[in-house]
């Protein structure tokens, strides 16, 4: 027990948090967008694995890291964009839409490196690029702060910034509020004047976008190289933390914390005596637990409100 205390309650351990949060939160903010505007977006992990080889192919063939992130980033919203428009054209399913988009990834980026490569499970061959980690001046000497909160990818501090820009965006803009208006109601969205289509497209669009930064991140800051199926889960994660977080910008940021909170921890037992496929488990358990509790919270709110008397 002493040894589990002396793993978890370090400055290395907090740091840990931070940066596997990073690729959760960025899909989790994308799933939370769509979700508001009334339509899931099942295809998170998918969408986070095309962007994720984007990157690294994309870096390769540049030699820059930013163009690379640019790649990748359009890759993800072009991979929404074709999910959108399946789902509201040609009225696709869009939990089928979805799956098909994840099983297309999980093949489909293995074909296109060993295209591109020659390599079948990672890309040892391509020389990626990797964005770079940012020493914060001032912070990085704060004893216990400095360590935890310096230092890190410069795609951590965008996934912080994003949670706030994305608050921002669905309370304070015009489009936030025809994006909340039409998941709470298209119809009447619709009769005063408002596009469900064109929002809805503008909302899938969006989750792309940083479904997009989140692969991004996984190849190019997680990991310096692409390897087969590497999201491993984060994208179903995020949308777990999506939805524990009650579809709210504060609460899908502390339920994504939680989860990268859970994935450090399945990370740092590692250097105990504990099989490897246990420890493995971990986030997912954690995620199945969540779910669990939400799901009975959930229920015992309805019950409430069908034995109130105002209730008819």
């Amino acid at each position: 027990m002493n040894s589990l205390f002396d793993v978890i309650f370090t400055t290395d351990f907090a740091f840990s948090v931070l940066r596997v949060t990073t690729p959760i939160l960025f899909a989790a903010l994308g799933a939370l967008i769509s979700n508001r505007a009334g339509i899931i977006n099942i295809g998170m992990e998918g969408i986070m694995l095309v962007a994720a080889l984007a990157g690294v192919i994309v870096s390769s063939y540049t030699h820059s890291a930013w163009v690379g992130l640019l790649g990748a980033v359009m890759s993800g919203t072009l991979i929404a964009g074709i999910l959108a428009f399946f789902t509201l054209k040609f009225k696709t399913h869009i939990i089928l839409g979805g799956v098909a988009i994840n099983m297309f990834a999980s093949g489909g980026t293995v074909f296109i490196l060993y295209l591109l490569s020659g390599d079948k499970g990672s890309s040892t061959s391509l020389a990626s690029k990797v964005l770079p980690s940012v020493e914060i001046p001032l912070l990085k000497d704060i004893p216990v702060l400095g360590p935890i909160l310096s230092g890190h990818h410069i795609l951590t501090y965008v996934s912080i910034i994003a949670v706030f820009v994305v608050y921002y965006l669905l309370n304070r803009t015009p489009l936030g509020l025809r994006i909340r208006s039409v998941g709470e109601n298209p119809h009447a969205a619709q009769s005063v004047g408002v596009s469900v289509v064109t929002i809805q497209y503008m909302a899938l669009l969006l989750s792309g976008f940083f479904a997009g930064l989140g692969g991004a991140y996984m190849s190019m800051g997680y990991l310096s190289l692409f390897t087969r199926d590497m999201i491993a889960g984060r994208g179903w994660i995020a949308i777990a933390a999506e939805s524990m977080g009650r579809s709210t910008t504060v609460g899908t940021a502390l339920t994504s914390l939680l989860f990268g909170t859970a994935d450090a921890l399945s990370n740092a037992l590692q250097v105990l005596k504990i099989p490897a496929e246990l420890i493995a488990t971990l986030p997912y358990v954690a995620t199945v637990i969540g779910l669990v509790i939400y799901a009975v919270s959930e229920t015992r709110k309805k019950n409430k409100k069908l034995k109130s008397p105002l209730v008819k």
